[in-house]
């Protein structure tokens, strides 16, 4: 009987130690690379220089608040006026499921104050998700088709919009290694075309 409580308590104490062992996060390299391919200053000069129809934009896309997930400060602009920007966002970048991503948008407080940011995005650690908005329905579904290429869009009629006398929404993406391609377009009550580029999407070269 002398043996028994002490091979008792050694029991314990193995027992005790794996359960105590914290598990293994497995990294998700899909996910990691579909927003590393997001990041990065981006511009439509090229498509513009061969197609007149199409604007000079400057997309810059950084990512702020690392500790809280995938999240994206988003800022469009003309390239001849940067510091005017008609598109100022955060994207949340996550896996859905075993084969689609998505980016969810949020609108900010009060945008001019944010003007720029993309140069420094630990400005953003002074303001958390209670300052953001999520736009319900505009978020781009992903699937990621071969490596560094992932293409998504909305849904068709679910991103509501009055832009321009528009009901709805509806944005394709494709993202690859050097490049993001995005047609956005807005539709009326009647699914007519209102706004956007007609031909296809804007063709945004990476530049850094």
């Amino acid at each position: 009987m002398k043996h028994f409580f002490p091979l008792i308590i050694i029991l314990s104490l193995v027992f005790n130690c794996k359960n105590n062992t914290k598990p293994e996060v497995k990294e998700d390299s899909e996910l990691k690379e579909l927003f590393a391919l997001m990041q990065g200053s981006f511009t439509s000069e090229i498509q513009a220089e061969v197609d007149s129809t199409y604007y000079n934009i400057s997309l810059h896309m950084y990512p702020i608040w690392e500790n809280k997930g995938h999240f994206l400060y988003v800022e469009q602009a003309l390239t001849s006026t940067p510091k005017k920007p008609y598109r100022q966002r955060i994207y949340e970048v996550k896996r859905d499921s075993d084969s689609t991503f998505s980016s969810a948008i949020y609108k900010l407080d009060v945008d001019s104050l944010w003007i720029g940011k993309w140069k420094n995005p630990k400005a953003f650690d002074s303001i958390s998700l209670n300052n953001i908005a999520l736009k319900e329905g505009c978020e781009v579904i992903l699937k990621r088709i071969a490596p560094n290429q992932f293409i998504g869009k909305t849904g068709d009629d679910t991103c509501i919009s009055t832009m321009r006398g528009a009901s709805y929404a509806r944005s394709e993406v494709e993202i690859l290694e050097d490049k993001i391609i995005s047609w956005d377009r807005g539709f009326d009550a009647n699914g007519e075309y209102v706004w956007g580029a007609e031909k296809a999407g804007y063709i945004f070269n990476k530049i850094d």
